[in-house]
């Protein structure tokens, strides 16, 4: 079982490590699927098992997965998990690291680009999805003026209730109640803008 809590990444090799795209891809796959193979991952990715498993052992060097017990009799497979419940990095420890910050920047750059995708994927098969599924997607935006204490909770109180909701889901699923579950992306952003 992954532990409760977040990783807070503070270091440039390992925010480097999960920068790298294909290793982001990975992560959010496996974090889904809770443990998995190589080669289960190379099949949702689209890439060699080979390229996987090293990305993999990467991933694994700086402490973000590591092996998970076996699901099955075949002793050549490794299986996988998150070390963690996900992992933050948070701005006050970029600060007086230039190198940090922008290893942080690409990171987020890469993220991003990965939400769009699915995002995006989402509106072009929407019409595949039941009516109940699309009604029940939502897209929101609201410009409220705050202060940066006042966003800095609301950030908070938005985490802990996704954070509820999933913690939920995973223990009715460890149950055995998976009728009518798909995996679910909440992509919410909260930042100053100037118009």
């Amino acid at each position: 079982m992954t532990s409760p809590e977040n990783r807070r990444i503070t270091d440039l090799g390992t925010l480097k490590a999960i920068s790298h795209p294909l290793r982001m891809r990975l992560y959010r796959a496996l974090f889904t699927a809770r443990t998995a193979t190589a080669s289960q991952l190379a099949d949702q990715v689209d890439e060699a098992v080979s390229l996987v498993s090293y990305h993999l052992r990467k991933l694994a060097e700086h402490g973000l997965i590591e092996e998970a017990e076996a699901k099955s009799t075949d002793g050549r497979e490794r299986w996988w998990r998150p070390s963690s419940y996900g992992f933050s990095i948070h701005d006050e420890d970029m600060r007086d690291a230039p190198e940090l910050a922008a290893a942080n920047a690409a990171f987020s750059r890469t993220v991003e680009e990965q939400r769009s995708g699915m995002y995006a994927r989402f509106l072009d098969e929407r019409p595949t999805w039941s009516a109940e599924w699309r009604t029940a997607s939502t897209s929101s935006e609201w410009l409220p003026r705050l202060t940066a204490p006042e966003l800095a909770a609301l950030a908070a109180e938005l985490d802990a209730v996704v954070e509820k909701y999933d913690r939920r889901a995973r223990a009715a699923e460890e149950a055995g109640d998976t009728e009518g579950r798909e995996n679910v992306a909440v992509h919410l952003y909260g930042f100053p803008y100037r118009a």
